[in-house]
């Protein structure tokens, strides 16, 4: 059986970190790589040294292949993802799949016209934690789950220009982390509708301008009958590289997500009921690109368009309230 051909379309360390990921589940085939970045692709060939090097997307295109995994700028996300579509390849994009819910939703119209796979690397979905909670929760041992609190605070910040452009990024660290936790609780609740949505945007400690990106957030709203509050920033004092949690509190019990020590990679899972805590997992776990994989297998499986693709605008239309656009 032939395996689908990909082409990888950005090559610095999440684009090869993935490329490695699907590689290694023997699913695909890795036969194009494109970056503009020479050193980029020497690294990429040291990992696919039989891909084909593309001088550009539109070289890319013009090649024999299935899909393509885009790992670019976000401003660049939605309109390489159409082009694919539209020539009739899959695709699997890095978050954000578009720069606002409008550009989210042509993606996946896009993707059902042309009746091929989407994905969108929403990795935190694929923690051996947050999949051993997801059923606590969708199989009712939480009970009616009341109230959601979701964090993520980055110590650090994002490394490229780009990000701090509101036009390249669509936004600061609600965009870049806010998108997952976002996704996580609606996810794991089952995407129920969202409704009264509320928001605080801060820059360097100061309501956010006009023309800036933020590198604080707190926003709430309803999601199905749960009460949600989100907090994320960038270059936070938080005593640690980062703090990133979600908790679930239902009537019958709870559950908590959470990293250990400021790891941006190291993650439990507990179920709470009252005062006791049992544990459901824990670390190490490689989740860093197992969606990568997961995607590259569905690939392999079925490449026709899967309709909880559908699913993706509903977390972007979530952030684009909290943006009060």
């Amino acid at each position: 059986m032939n395996r689908p051909r990909v082409g990888f379309l950005g090559t610095g360390w999440i684009g090869r970190h993935r490329m490695a990921a699907m590689i290694a589940t023997g699913a695909i085939e890795a036969a194009s790589v494109c970056d503009p970045s020479p050193e980029c692709v020497g690294e990429a060939l040291a990992v696919a040294p039989a891909a084909r090097v593309a001088d550009d997307f539109e070289t890319m295109l013009a090649q024999d292949l299935d899909a393509v995994v885009i790992a670019t700028p976000s401003a660049l996300h939605a309109a390489q993802s159409i082009r694919a579509l539209e020539a009739g390849l899959a695709v699997f994009c890095q978050k954000p799949l578009g720069r606002d819910a409008a550009e989210a939703r042509a993606v996946i119209a896009a993707a059902r016209a042309a009746d091929r796979l989407l994905g969108v690397d929403l990795s935190y979905r694929h923690t051996a934690a947050m999949q051993a909670i997801r059923p606590l929760i969708r199989d009712g041992a939480l009970g009616e789950i009341f109230a959601v609190d979701l964090t993520f605070h980055n110590a650090y910040g994002p490394g490229k220009p780009w990000f701090f452009d509101r036009r390249q990024s669509g936004g600061g660290c609600v965009v870049d982390l806010g998108v997952h936790l976002v996704d996580l609780a609606l996810w794991a609740l089952a995407f129920p509708e969202v409704d009264d949505v509320s928001a605080a945007l801060f820059a360097k400690g100061r309501p956010l301008g006009p023309d800036g990106v933020e590198d604080y957030a707190s926003a709430r709203f309803r999601a199905g009958g749960a009460d949600v509050r989100l907090a994320c920033s960038w270059n936070l004092n938080a005593g640690q590289d980062a703090v990133i949690a979600a908790h679930f509190y239902g009537t019958e019990g709870g559950a908590g997500f959470r990293n250990v020590g400021g790891s941006f990679y190291d993650f439990t899972a507990q179920h709470f009921i009252g005062t006791q805590a049992r544990e459901l997992a824990t670390f190490p776990d490689p989740w860093g690109a197992r969606s990568a994989a997961v995607w590259a297998q569905a690939l392999a499986a079925e490449p026709h368009f899967d309709p909880a693709a559908e699913d993706f605008a509903r977390s972007a239309e979530v952030l684009d309230r909290i943006y009060g656009r």
